[in-house]
């Protein structure tokens, strides 16, 4: 039974930030180019230096007309390139605020493609480690980016995700297919629980998949995120589970 966890949300999209912040540990920061602004990047540091919470910047393809959600062919310079300039911008930010980023961790398309692609996954490492190797990699647990981070000597933390399903082959079941996003709090802290007590999760074709369990997410753009994250900060308090970044008091 996994007794620590980190508990994340992708931050600065548009959505109730101020109700969400104070049930995380850690929060990935829109750089601008899947959503958010300087003014919203600014805020939303301050809102976690308010709170207590990590900071991460979380770089997209540039791609706002579809959120950073559509895959597009990328080289791996122009994907070292495209993670390089949205981690120095937030990290900027940050350091305006006389705070420093925790983490990286990829949007959308890029993250999922990163989880299948060694050549990206390589080249969002790279980013990572040539902006800061002191930074901590998220990735889709058991990923191609997991891997690419390890190879590469950063820390790295396996992601799990709180109310999307999973295929078979451990990658999240595609956005508008059937299952993919899971949309009560009862059936997403069954798959926490799984997760959290097994190791693994069932996936929506019933196999059961193994998955290491660093840090959990939680989608900040549902409409819900914020009472949807109460329930499972409380349930994991309740379950015994400490919830607190990676790298805070446990290295």
């Amino acid at each position: 039974m996994i007794r620590c966890l980190d508990f994340n949300a992708d931050l600065g999209e548009g959505g109730d930030d101020q109700s969400l912040m104070p049930w995380l540990s850690s929060a990935s920061i829109a750089c601008g180019f899947h959503a958010g602004d300087p003014a919203r990047m600014r805020d939303t540091v301050a809102l976690c230096l308010q709170h207590g919470v990590a900071i991460g910047a979380h770089p997209s393809f540039d791609d706002r007309a579809n959120f950073g959600r559509t895959e597009h062919p990328i080289t791996p310079a122009d994907a070292h390139a495209l993670v390089s300039y949205q981690i120095g911008a937030l990290a900027g930010m940050a350091r305006a605020a006389g705070a420093r980023l925790a983490h990286v961790k990829p949007h959308g398309a890029l993250y999922n493609q990163a989880a299948r692609d060694p050549a990206l996954a390589d080249a969002i490492a790279a980013a990572v480690r040539d902006a800061d190797p002191g930074l901590r990699l998220f990735g889709l647990a058991a990923s191609e980016l997991t891997a690419a981070g390890e190879r590469l000597g950063l820390a790295v933390a396996h992601e799990v995700f709180a109310e999307r399903r999973y295929d078979a082959n451990g990658q999240l079941a595609p956005r508008g297919s059937p299952g993919a996003v899971i949309d009560t709090v009862e059936h997403s802290l069954a798959q926490v629980r799984q997760l959290l007590g097994e190791g693994a999760v069932t996936a929506r074709t019933g196999e059961r998949v193994a998955l290491r369990a660093d840090t959990l997410c939680l989608h900040g753009d549902r409409p819900d995120a914020a009472a949807f994250a109460r329930a499972l900060r409380e349930a994991l308090d309740a379950d015994g589970v400490q919830v607190r970044a990676p790298g805070r008091g446990d290295e």
